[in-house]
C-alpha cells in the first residue's frame, strides 16, 4: 500500500521447547498501518495483542517474517514511534516536567529545546501548573496525561497505545478517551497514526477508523474492517449497537463466519463451521456459569452482552469466557450480542444443588468432545481408571503444551464438579464416576506398573 507506514510480512512468534516442539504464539500475519487512521486491536485474552504490538514497534523481534518502515525493514531504519503503557510507568522520583523530557534528554535533544517542546505538550493535555507536581501527588487520569505527554512529546508518526485506559476508573477513562479524540480529530498532536490495543469492544468502535480482532491458539486475524460512521460518535444508534454486535459474535463465535452489518440489518452468521474433534474449552468455573445463568433468569431471560458485562463491572476478557461456556453446554444461546438463556439453562437454575450436578453432567457429556471421550474410556477399562497423561496424549496434537494444561485444568473443574469422575493426585490418574449407585464407594485405582 502507497500510503503504508509500518507493514508486518508474514511475521510470526513462536518459542521453541527443550524436546524441539513449537509454541506459535502468533501465526504468520500480514498488517499494514496507514496514515490518517486510528487502528484498535482486539482480541480474547492469549491471542497475542501485546505480542504483535512489541513486534510491529520493534521491541521483539519476529520469529519469521519482517516488520518494513516506510519499505525499510526496522532493523536496518528504527521507526519513529512511542507507546503509552496501560501501567503509567512514571519515574517516581522525577517530576511531570522531568518525565516528561526524559525521552528528549534520550535522544540527546538540548536542554532549553527539550524544556519548551516539554511545556507545550504539557499545555496540549491539559496539564499546565502540574509541572513540579511527582507523581505519587496525582490521580490516576492525571498520571496517564504525563503518560501521553511523555510519548508524544517525541513528536512519533505512529502513537502506539497498550490498554491506556484500563487501568482508570469508568469516567476518568471515558473523559480521557474524549480528550484523546478531540486532540487527534483537531490535529493537535503530532501523530499520523494511532494503533490501540483494547479489550473494549465499544472503545475500539467509539475511537476507531479501522478496527482488527484476533482469534487465538495461535494468534490469527479473524477480521480486518473499517468502521463506517462519521465522528463524533453516538453509542446509542442502531448503526453503533450493529458494529459493538458484531465484534462481540467474532470474538465469542471463533467457529463460524460472520458478515459485516449492512446498514438497517443485523449482522449475518453463516452456517457453522464443522467442530473440531476436540474443541478448546473455554476457562470458566462451573460457579462462574451458574452465576451468569441466575443473573439472566432474575433478569427476565436475555440481556445484550455489552449491557450485561457494564452491569457486572466486568472486562470482555473475564465475561466471554463464561458466556462461551455457557452456549457450549447448551443452557444459553448468543445471537446477534444478546445472551439468552435457554430452556434447559432454566432447570438448572431452579434446580438444587445435586440436581444441578445432574443436569451440568447429561449438559456435558451431550456437548462437550474431550469428557465424552473421557467417560467411555473410564467405563470400558477393568478398574474404571486412566492416567492423566492419557488427557494430555489425545490434546497435545491440537493445541500447544501451555494450553493443555489449561485445558487440563478446566476440564477437571468440569467433570469434577459433574461427578463423571474423580482425580487421585497421589496416582495422578482419573477415576470413573458411577452415577447409577452413590452407595457404592469409588473403584479402587489400580497401582500403575
Amino acid at each position: 500500500m502507497a500510503n503504508a507506514i509500518i507493514q508486518a510480512l508474514g511475521v510470526e512468534k513462536f518459542y521453541v521447547q527443550p524436546d524441539g516442539n513449537r509454541i506459535q504464539v502468533i501465526a504468520p500475519t500480514n498488517l499494514e498501518v496507514v496514515s490518517g487512521k486510528i487502528v484498535a486491536l482486539l482480541g480474547p485474552s492469549g491471542s497475542g495483542k501485546s505480542t504483535l504490538l512489541r513486534m510491529l514497534t520493534g521491541l521483539s523481534t519476529p520469529s519469521s517474517g519482517e516488520v518494513q518502515w516506510h519499505g525499510k525493514p526496522i532493523s536496518v531504519q528504527p521507526p519513529n514511534v512511542a507507546i503509552v503503557f496501560q501501567s503509567f510507568a512514571l519515574f517516581p522520583w522525577l517530576n511531570v516536567l522531568e518525565n516528561v523530557e526524559a525521552p528528549l534528554e534520550a535522544r540527546g535533544v538540548a536542554a532549553i529545546e527539550r524544556r519548551k517542546r516539554a511545556l507545550k505538550m504539557l499545555d496540549t493535555v491539559g496539564l499546565d501548573g502540574f509541572e513540579t507536581a511527582y507523581p505519587k501527588e496525582l490521580s490516576g487520569g492525571m498520571k496517564q496525561r504525563v503518560g501521553f505527554a511523555r510519548a508524544l512529546v517525541v513528536e512519533p508518526e505512529v502513537l502506539f497505545m497498550d490498554e491506556p485506559f484500563s487501568a482508570l476508573d469508568v469516567l476518568t477513562a471515558e473523559n480521557l478517551r474524549g480528550e484523546l479524540l478531540e486532540l487527534w480529530l483537531s490535529k493537535k498532536i503530532p501523530t499520523t497514526s494511532i494503533f490501540i490495543v483494547t479489550h473494549n469492544i465499544e472503545e475500539a468502535v467509539l475511537l476507531a477508523d479501522r478496527v482488527i480482532v484476533l482469534g487465538k491458539n495461535p494468534g490469527r486475524i479473524r477480521a480486518d474492517f473499517e468502521i463506517n460512521l462519521p465522528q463524533l460518535r453516538d453509542r446509542k444508534s442502531d448503526r453503533f449497537v450493529e458494529y459493538v454486535d458484531y465484534i462481540y459474535n467474532t470474538m465469542t463465535q471463533p467457529d463460524a463466519e460472520h458478515a459485516l452489518p449492512v446498514h438497517g440489518q443485523a449482522a449475518a452468521t453463516s452456517a457453522r463451521a464443522p467442530r473440531q474433534k476436540y474443541q478448546m474449552l473455554p476457562h470458566a468455573r462451573p460457579g462462574g456459569i451458574a452465576g451468569l445463568l441466575e443473573i439472566l433468569a432474575d433478569g427476565g431471560g436475555k440481556d445484550d452482552l455489552y449491557s450485561l458485562a457494564e452491569k457486572l463491572a466486568m472486562d470482555a476478557d473475564d465475561l466471554l469466557p463464561i458466556v462461551e461456556s455457557c452456549t457450549m453446554l447448551g443452557f444459553a444461546t448468543l445471537k446477534e450480542g444478546d445472551v439468552e438463556i435457554t430452556p434447559d439453562g432454566v432447570a438448572f437454575v431452579e434446580a438444587d444443588i445435586q440436581t444441578r450436578k445432574t443436569l451440568f453432567r447429561q449438559a456435558a457429556l451431550k456437548h462437550i468432545t474431550i469428557l465424552q471421550c473421557i467417560d467411555s474410556v473410564l467405563k470400558a477399562k477393568l478398574d474404571h481408571s486412566i492416567p492423566d497423561e492419557f488427557f494430555h496424549d489425545i490434546l497435545d496434537e491440537h493445541f500447544s503444551q501451555d494450553e493443555v494444561e489449561r485445558q487440563f485444568e478446566t476440564a477437571m473443574n468440569w467433570g469434577r464438579y459433574a461427578e463423571i469422575f474423580d482425580h487421585d493426585p497421589e496416582n495422578e490418574r482419573l477415576v470413573w464416576t458411577d452415577p447409577s449407585s452413590e452407595a457404592n464407594p469409588p473403584p479402587t485405582v489400580a497401582a500403575e506398573k
